[in-house]
């Protein structure tokens, strides 16, 4: 692609620039001129981005019909966005993971953290799973593709279209084979001592949430001799770290049945099962029946889905993160500990403090904070974009 043939796009008057030379990463529909010939370029065009002056801001991904209109891919406007400007940022993203990791089981690639905007790539040894979730992305995927396989040397690489921005950027949600095929079969991973079954076509995102590992290993110091609940607990996020930890039983909660069939397998391969059980069913009426029904743990862990993914949801989340937290509290014994989490960006750090420590005074109990987590290294934050920080787990003793 040589610069000549790239359309220019422009900023508004009103629209400050400096943001987006510090860093910033979008372009919103209102800030932009969205004249007749930029709306007739094809969602995923790179087009250079000027300031109001005609100045050079950078090569962008462009979405017309997209609230989120631009995504910043190289501040360098010669930058020529080709497989070899892929492979490189892939070969950077992979630098800090194998740092990071003595195996390839990670989140390589985090989208505009990693200068890959709208772009997931979680790897589980020598499979890879992409979800392109920006049109810029879906366009280049043939190129990103043999790309990831010469930077990294997987064998398999998976597109996974469930991503809720996809819709947004007007994409397909067809999943597919790009490279190798399919695994048969979930795949076991090693995490914190654990064993998770991942499951890559049918599981909720890529197969399994790696965001959450730090906390995991964190929960399961608290583990050893306790008895352990873990709801909203999918694959068994931190029931089978508590289990590595040395819990005395866990007991896993979630409305899905083939979730907990994955847990299940888990716990069985780490020699576990003896100590584990599940039950399926909401969460909400689970944390009431096991109040009702005067069962106490040492350790109690609330891991939701996103209850707040936007700002028009954050009241209505809140009041569901208080919820859990009301519900869970009495559900853990004097001394014991309660770890309640959020995925939730639009809820912040702040606000979803406040939402846990009302819940649990509601619920007759005082609490110390222990421990303020967040999503682990290989989910870096672009510290421009307070929604690449989504993921909070406060741990609480009660």
């Amino acid at each position: 692609m040589s610069t000549p043939d790239i359309p220019i796009v422009r900023l508004l008057p009103k629209t400050k620039p400096q943001a987006l030379r510090r860093g910033y990463p979008w372009v919103y529909s209102n800030e932009m001129v969205l004249d007749r010939r930029t709306k007739k370029l094809p969602a995923g065009t790179v087009a250079l981005l000027e300031d109001n002056e005609r100045k050079p801001l950078g090569l962008v991904g462009l979405t017309p019909d997209s609230k989120i209109t631009c995504r910043m891919l190289d501040r360098d406007p010669e930058a020529v966005i080709d497989k070899a400007w892929l492979a490189a940022k892939l070969t950077r993203a992979l630098e800090l993971r194998t740092r990071l990791f003595p195996a390839p089981y990670y989140r390589l690639v985090h989208a505009e953290a990693d200068g890959l905007p709208g772009v997931i790539i979680d790897r589980f040894g020598d499979t890879a799973v992409i979800q392109p979730n920006a049109a810029w992305a879906e366009l280049l995927l043939p190129q990103l593709a043999e790309a990831l396989a010469e930077v990294t040397g997987v064998r398999n690489i998976l597109k996974n279209a469930g991503g809720r921005g996809r819709q947004l950027e007007g994409l397909d949600d067809q999943d597919a084979v790009l490279l190798g095929q399919a695994p048969e079969a979930p795949l076991p991973v090693e995490m914190n001592g654990a064993t998770y079954m991942a499951d890559l076509t049918g599981g909720q995102k890529t197969g399994l949430f790696y965001d959450q590992r730090p906390n995991h290993g964190f929960a399961a110091r608290l583990a050893n001799g306790q008895k352990m609940l873990d709801v909203f607990s999918h694959v068994g996020g931190f029931a089978l770290a508590a289990l590595a930890g040395g819990a005395s039983s866990a007991l896993s909660v979630d409305g899905s049945a083939s979730a907990l069939a994955l847990a299940e397998e888990g716990a069985k391969r780490m020699g576990a099962a003896e100590r584990f059980a599940t039950r399926q069913g909401d969460a909400f009426d689970t944390l009431e029946a096991l109040g009702q029904e005067d069962a106490r743990f040492g350790l109690v862990v609330c891991d939701p889905p996103a209850f707040a993914p936007a700002k028009p949801a954050l009241e209505a989340g809140l009041r569901a993160y208080e919820k859990v937290a009301r519900l869970s509290a009495p559900l853990v014994e004097e001394g014991g500990y309660l770890v309640l989490c959020s995925c939730s960006h639009a809820a912040d750090l702040s606000s979803f403090t406040g939402a846990c420590l009302r819940g649990i005074g509601r619920a007759g109990r005082r609490a110390q904070l222990l421990h303020t987590g967040f999503a682990g290294p290989d989910h870096p934050l672009l510290p421009q974009l307070a929604e690449s920080g989504y993921l909070k787990a406060l741990v609480f003793r009660l």
